[in-house]
């Protein structure tokens, strides 16, 4: 497979690298998010030592470590007294010639032995001046780099010179991924499978998306049949809790009372569970765009992958077990549509930024989200997809249509109609079809002046 993506990430490790002087790059992201895939192209042909810790004892971390640095020399096989001697060893030889020391899965190495994360700051505040190395933490236990590598009270605090992030794969970079499939079928594959690398490894470009679902999530031999649960059992402590806040607002409860009722518990326990689910980039936090957080606040599932295992796979597991997999597909199948829309938007949504940096947006926005609220002459409660105010007063405001049926004037109508709802000089509108538009849409949009009209077509261009 191609090394897709991540130019960002890999240009900053680059940059970092030709400036000759020591470098503490922490890296962290959930896992299967490529983290160790961005670490391995970085290093290729670079002189790097590659240690990664193991769920074990301080003894076996050390002596993998004291491994890993000897690397098939005449020492090989013999182990450092400690952690402190091993890691000065290295500080010591890339004090004249640039070295790589990677240290992945971090948090199993500092929590086998406490001393370890003190030593590396000691042996970091000693030879940071002199040593010309280049040391990558990388974990995958999100809760852990935060709280005991990036906070304040760590001790590694103030050392790093760089931090990243590493998120899933944009709606881009899996069309990237994605050759062999279908422009439709790409979009549905970002609507099961998300952004990440490792859940789309799971599909086969050979067969059609109802046979990768099936082959998948309904297949209980599948990595991605448990993939939910097992992540959830690494990052938290009562993952059947969690699991009930996921399947709440997977099948409709947004608000924090809607999902604390139908978990049974406070809503003061349930807004703990939910922040870190958002720390896990599993859930996120929606306010109507432009308005400050209050009751009006909404919760969404963030990852898609977790959005459609969490939306479908509990109604059918009765049916996966007993193997009638065509059944639990055929009680799917009627809902991909409508569970799409949401998707769309957030294609929607990628692809005006993409203007934006492009530079073809028709309006400079700072920020785009979606917008609900009440309209005072229908005295009902209206939504707009999506939703982005500029610096000159402006605005755009866009509808997102993910059907199989050509976008028809009702429909542009009603968005115009909703841009009144704000007080703006300037209004563009933007209307999004998987299928097209009606001639008569065409027509209309080209009389108003303000609007486009960009098909899925175009997006996936």
């Amino acid at each position: 497979m191609n090394f897709i993506g991540r130019k960002r990430e890999l240009a900053t490790l680059d940059r970092l690298y030709q400036q000759d002087k020591f470098q503490f790059v922490v890296i962290y992201g959930r896992r299967r998010v490529g983290k160790t895939a961005l670490i391995n192209k970085f290093i290729e042909n670079k002189p790097a030592i590659y240690f990664t810790g193991v769920e074990s004892n301080s003894k076996q971390n050390l002596e993998n470590l004291s491994s890993a640095i000897y690397d098939g020399g005449e020492t090989e096989g013999l182990s450092f007294a400690s952690f402190q001697m091993a890691l000065e060893n290295v500080f010591k030889t890339a004090s004249t010639d640039r070295k790589i020391l990677v240290i992945d899965e971090y948090p199993y190495v500092a929590k086998a032995d406490k001393s370890f994360a003190s030593t590396l700051q000691m042996l970091i505040d000693k030879y940071k001046d002199t040593s010309k190395l280049y040391l990558i933490l990388c974990g995958s236990s999100m809760s852990y780099m935060e709280d005991e590598v990036l906070a304040y009270k760590a001790p590694l605090y103030g050392r790093r010179t760089a931090q990243m992030k590493i998120l899933p794969f944009t709606f881009q970079e899996v069309c990237e991924y994605a050759t062999g499939f279908s422009p439709i079928d790409k979009a549905l594959l970002y609507g099961i499978a998300g952004g990440t690398p490792q859940y789309l490894l799971q599909m086969d470009n050979t067969k059609t998306i109802e046979d990768n679902i099936k082959d998948t999530f309904l297949n209980p031999s599948s990595i991605l049949f448990e993939e939910p649960m097992n992540l959830l059992k690494q990052e938290v402590r009562e993952p059947s809790v969690y699991t009930a806040v996921i399947t709440a607002i997977a099948t409709g409860a947004s608000k924090i009372s809607e999902i604390s009722n139908k978990i049974g518990e406070d809503t003061s326990i349930c807004s703990n569970y939910i922040r870190n689910l958002i720390n896990l980039g599993i859930v996120r936090k929606e306010t109507p765009y432009g308005e400050k957080p209050g009751k009006k606040t909404i919760y969404i599932i963030e990852d898609n992958m977790f959005k459609f295992w969490y939306r479908f796979i509990p109604k059918v597991n009765t049916l996966i077990a007993r193997g009638r997999i065509d059944s639990a597909y055929a009680k799917i199948e009627p809902h991909l549509t409508e569970y799409m829309g949401h998707i769309f938007e957030d294609i929607c949504t990628e692809y005006l930024w993409h203007l934006l940096d492009s530079e073809k947006s028709s309006v400079e926005f700072s920020g785009l989200g979606h917008w609900w609220g009440n309209d005072p002459k229908e005295k009902k409660q209206v939504e707009i997809d999506i939703l982005g105010f500029g610096e000159e007063n402006d605005a755009i405001f866009a509808e997102c249509k993910w059907q199989n049926e050509k976008v028809d004037t009702a429909i542009l109508k009603t968005l115009v109609y909703r841009s009144t709802l704000f007080h703006k000089n300037k209004k563009f509108l933007y209307l999004f079809s998987k299928s097209g538009f009606t001639t008569g849409c065409i027509k209309e949009a080209n009389e108003l002046g303000n609007v486009k009209l960009i098909s899925y077509e175009e997006i996936v261009k």
